[in-house]
């Protein structure tokens, strides 16, 4: 074939991108070279935002200060950066290309054969990081100001191997230097899922000694050839890790020597005031191992080792990831512009060369394909929707814009059924998720949105301890609220605004390209963006729970708002999506609903026909007052009625402690929540079936 009909190389400035490596949920990372005269050239890694996140300032801004602070740093034991640009309006980074493997391939590798890291190798690996961290965590401005850099995300897969044994710590990130001021809280969470400090999880402020306990998780993996912090959960692991448990070091027994086992209790210990004061502290205490057990450690003898195992390529053989590695258990962590969240590239096409091929010759121009996975969706009997991101498609499964019977193609695959995506499946599967017009019948007591009827719909079926589905729908908006024995416990919405997302975005607790980038990583988290969120770094398990909660109090509370429409319930039914206890009073949130969604002359007008109608007290009441927390002016109007009277009485009576407005609520609430009894009320909500 000639030369001639080669397509033109992919350039980003002068760099000729060979082949994709890995892709984050932020940006992505080339094997790339730079071409010089005379033959000269140079291999390196070059990362680029990726293409439609280049326009958020956020995080244009974040990229930017990570090239910052990697420019400053030049150590052995530290991926240098060398280059930073921009080129047709897209920034990148040139930086090191380390040709050989990780420290957590490493483990899976011994592992795998039945082989123990031997312990000079893994006390090595540790004390390269120490010094690259001892380093960094020293660095100074060009006006000799310390930086105060925190690594914060020191794991395995940050810890890269090169073919002659070299050890350097890569992906600063998400590192944090005093000069910066980040767009987020200052002690908000960042990092892997596994591999955090017990000050990060819980959302304090950050010093070096963070880096130092998640540098002992390491050392630990290597001498254990296992997780330290594992668990059923995202928010397991994180507990786990926020009490400092070590049991696992303990249950492991001869397989971490009492001397090392002593220096990882003092480095991870959950005061970090008892930790060593910094990683010269650390690393002088693992010499002081060395020297006592007369150990020989060097590059040479790690490089042969980890060829023994296979993890050094050929030189012209692996293209290996060069910010770490492709498939480790903890995947990514959030707040980073670099792709350090390392999805496993996907297979080759047969246009494009499989990852472990030699280098393609130059101008090849092998691997264009830069962009994420794109989708089409063939609606039954309908149209063909697409192209569709995955985030996008993910949206309209939720919000209910694609039936879950629809047909799916990713890239160039032929459309087969969604749920054989692995993906897909559990937005396919999910019963909450599915919106079945056929519910809308008598059998399930459908009847008509009823501004006067629906706080007493509510509150029936909390007192009734009803487990359901309550179905709301006004054309194609709709919603489902999931109860258990009468509490709220999971509702779904087809409104993007009300998405978990855009809740979170609207309040402000993330920014809009943290959620952008948990959406690209969602199928690592099972489709629960929640988890996503909280696994990957967004959001302490505690703010994940309340953000939960105020997410479904306020879809719940959202029902209050409609005008029109229709409603039934199905007995019975239930979301089978994992839950946990939200802590929701029922009776309370009727009143909140009336509170925020009915205003003064729309509670005025419903109570106007009844104004002389008599009412009276329930005895025993079916619901203690104090259960719907009514404002003291409030539960004032109610008490007060002790005998037989009238509305318009009870308003002209209040006037002393409540405004008419107060007085006016708490009635319709008493109405509508068997409080108070009126022969023309219950004729009023007795028309419809509850």
């Amino acid at each position: 074939m000639s030369a001639s009909i080669h397509p033109a190389p992919l350039m980003l400035g002068p760099y000729e991108l060979i082949q994709r490596i890995a892709t984050g949920g932020m940006a992505e990372v080339y094997l790339a070279r730079r071409a010089g005269p005379h033959g000269f050239q140079k291999v390196v890694a070059v990362k680029r935002i990726l293409p439609q996140l280049a326009q958020d300032a956020d995080f244009v801004a974040m990229f930017i200060d990570e090239a910052r602070v990697c420019a400053r740093l030049a150590h052995p034991n530290i991926v240098q950066v060398f280059d930073f640009g921009e080129h047709d309006g897209e920034l990148y980074m040139a930086m090191e290309y380390v040709d050989g493997t990780t420290a957590a391939r490493l483990v899976r590798a011994a592992a795998a054969r039945g082989e123990d890291v031997p312990l000079e190798a893994a006390l090595y690996i540790a004390l390269s990081v120490l010094r690259g961290l001892d380093y960094a965590h020293n660095a100074r401005d060009d006006d000799g100001r310390p930086l105060d850099l925190v690594h914060r995300d020191v794991s395995p897969g940050n810890v890269l191997i090169d073919r002659s044994g070299a050890v350097k710590l890569t992906d600063f990130g998400i590192a944090r230097a005093a000069e910066i001021e980040r767009r987020t809280d200052a002690g908000q969470l960042k990092g892997k899922l596994g591999y955090m400090s017990p000050e990060q999880v819980v959302g304090k402020e950050l010093d070096a000694r963070s880096d130092l306990f998640t540098a002992a998780i390491v050392l630990a993996e290597l001498v254990m050839l296992r997780p330290l912090f594992s668990g059923p959960s995202e928010i397991d692991v994180l507990m786990r890790i926020r009490d400092a448990d070590l049991q696992v070091i303990d249950r492991a027994g001869s397989r971490v020597p009492d001397d090392v086992k002593s220096i990882l209790i003092r480095a991870m210990a959950r005061d970090r005031a008892l930790r060593y004061p910094n990683a010269a502290a650390f690393a002088e205490a693992l010499e002081e191992v060395l020297r006592r057990r007369r150990l020989q450690v060097g590059p040479g003898k790690l490089a042969g080792w980890i060829e023994r195992l296979g993890l050094a390529p050929s030189s012209r053989g692996d293209a290996e990831d060069p910010r770490g590695d492709t498939g480790t258990r903890q995947t990514a962590n959030l707040s980073a512009p670099p792709a350090t969240a390392r999805p496993t590239t996907p297979p080759a096409s047969p246009s494009t060369p499989p990852r472990a091929s030699a280098l393609p010759p130059s101008g090849g121009g092998e691997a264009r394909d830069v962009s994420p996975a794109i989708y089409r969706a063939k609606m039954p009997g309908g149209p063909t929707l697409g192209p569709l991101s995955y985030p996008r498609l993910v949206e309209l499964y939720v919000t209910g814009g694609i039936d879950h019977r629809a047909l799916v193609a990713r890239e160039t695959s032929p459309f087969r059924d969604a749920a054989s995506y692995s993906e897909l499946a559990r937005f396919v599967n999910s019963p909450a998720l599915r919106w079945d017009d056929a519910v809308f019948t008598a059998q399930n007591g459908v009847a008509p949105v009823d501004r006067v009827l629906l706080p007493a719909r509510l509150f029936q079926i909390a007192l009734r301890r009803e487990t359901g589905a309550l179905y709301f729908r006004d054309g194609a908006r709709k919603k489902k609220i999931y109860l258990v024995e009468g509490v709220p416990e999971f509702v779904v919405s087809t409104e993007k605004r009300e998405l978990f997302g855009e809740h979170l975005v609207a309040r402000g607790q993330v920014l809009r390209m943290e959620v952008e980038m948990a959406l690209a990583m969602l199928p690592r988290w099972s489709g629960r963006l929640g988890d996503a969120l909280c696994g990957l770094g967004v959001l302490r398990p505690i703010e994940l729970f309340r953000a939960i909660q105020q997410q479904m109090q306020a879809r719940y509370l959202e029902v209050f708002q409609w005008r029109k429409g229709e409603i039934a319930f199905v007995r019975g039914a239930r979301s089978h999506e994992e839950t946990f206890p939200l802590g929701f009073d029922p009776f309370e949130l009727v009143l909140r609903g009336v509170r925020e969604a009915y205003g003064a002359p729309e509670i005025e007008a419903i109570l106007a026909p009844l104004a002389e109608d008599a009412i009276e007290p329930i005895v025993p009441l079916p619901v203690r007052i104090e259960a719907f927390r009514f404002a003291d002016a409030e539960e004032h109007v109610l008490k007060s009625i002790t005998a037989r009277t009238s509305i318009a009485d009870v308003v002209k009576a209040s006037r002393r402690f409540a405004t008419r407005e107060e007085a006016h609520r708490a009635l319709f609430c008493a109405l509508s929540c068997a409080l108070v009894r009126s022969a023309r009320w219950t004729e009023l909500t007795t028309v419809q079936p509850v």
